[in-house]
């Protein structure tokens, strides 16, 4: 349960990081900052039924799935960071 908690304060504190620089950002840079969002939501949301998976078991498959949830937490924020990298590259 504590995953779930962070993951969604972290995306609060995203999504009102990104309100404030919204003003400062074309439409194209908007957009593209949107879409990192959905992106980091997407795969919190995915990591999120996978840890509710691994809570329903034990042992190896509880790690495995752990791990299979992280893997997929990263990688959603490693692609989330590339597109804002694109959109800050966009000025």
């Amino acid at each position: 349960m504590k995953a779930i908690n962070t993951s969604r304060i972290a995306m609060v504190a995203v999504a009102a990081a990104s309100l404030g620089l919204a003003a400062c950002n074309s439409p194209q840079q908007e957009a593209t900052d949107k879409a990192a969002d959905a992106v980091e939501a997407q795969s919190d949301a995915a990591a999120d039924a996978i840890d509710a998976q691994a809570e329903a078991t034990t042992g190896a498959a509880e790690d495995a799935l752990e791990n299979k949830a992280d893997a997929v937490e990263k990688a959603g924020e490693a692609k989330s960071d590339a597109l804002k990298d694109a959109a800050d590259k966009q000025n």
